[in-house]
């Protein structure tokens, strides 16, 4: 796979991450190293740089049929009402220039709500996020050290000590999978090093919170977006966290036209 030039970004001064909070407790995943990912999962995931030549390569929104119901994991994932988000925060391919990101890189650009998958050719796939509340904020670097269909989840005992509802999994069995469990049909896990940050990319039921600052910190996306993204990005793979007017470049982001109409 071809890489875009590597140069070193003074950046490490924003990378501390606050680790107020959390989606998952330290006693279930924060000593799962990189390295003790199975094979299998391995096997199952496949870099992504750029669209293949027979992959739709449509700027603009996705078409209200990107979010309708489907059976995944044993669980049937309702219609998401495509016509009531704003179609700028809808999965959509737009025109974005990196600088020296390499195609692969997720970007999370917190201050604008959107995720990023950077492509060769200065484009991205960008997804609309919901974002920590204030007080949970983060900015960093980091990379993809798991990836979990259908996860449980775990809340650590700073959010069950602030939650009586949560007072139950304060045995560290942990919620189950399902439609309900607030990390969605996928999770995306953040290591620095071998050491999980306990911050998460993962879906969300709540639909309505794209776009928002809802969540404890970590980024949610649409049950069908964190699918998509899901099947895009590897284990190991770059993440980069901005926040605010934190910026590791000046990217030119533009969407490009589109013959495809937006949903009504």
């Amino acid at each position: 796979m071809t890489l875009i030039s590597r140069r070193v970004t003074s950046f490490l001064a924003l990378g501390a991450l606050v680790l107020l909070t959390g989606c998952a407790s330290t006693s279930n995943r924060a000593e799962l190293a990189q390295s003790q990912v199975s094979p299998s999962i391995m096997s199952r995931i496949t870099a992504y740089a750029s669209p293949s030549p027979a992959e739709d390569r449509t700027f603009g929104a996705a078409p209200v049929t990107a979010y309708a119901a489907l059976e995944d994991g044993g669980f049937q994932l309702p219609t998401i009402p495509a016509t009531r988000i704003d179609p700028k925060f809808l999965r959509q391919r737009v025109v974005y220039d990196a600088g020296d990101y390499e195609p692969g890189t997720v970007v999370v650009d917190t201050a604008n709500r959107f995720l990023y998958v950077l492509e060769r050719g200065g484009t991205a796939m960008r997804y609309g996020i919901g974002v920590g509340k204030a007080g949970f904020s983060w900015a960093g670097e980091a990379k993809i050290g798991d990836k979990q269909h259908w996860p449980k989840w775990f809340p650590p005992m700073e959010m069950i000590d602030r939650r009586s509802d949560l007072e139950r999994f304060r045995d560290g069995k942990g919620m189950e999978p399902g439609l309900m469990n607030p990390l969605g049909a996928r999770a995306l896990y953040l290591y620095q090093g071998n050491k999980d940050t306990l911050y998460r990319l993962h879906g969300t039921p709540e639909w309505q919170s794209i776009g928002t600052a809802a969540s404890s910190g970590c980024i949610r996306l649409m049950n069908q977006d964190i699918i998509d993204l899901y099947d895009r990005v590897p284990v190991n793979a770059r993440v980069v966290v901005l926040q605010g007017k934190e910026r590791l470049v000046d990217p030119k982001v533009s969407s490009a036209p589109t013959k495809r109409a937006r949903p009504s």
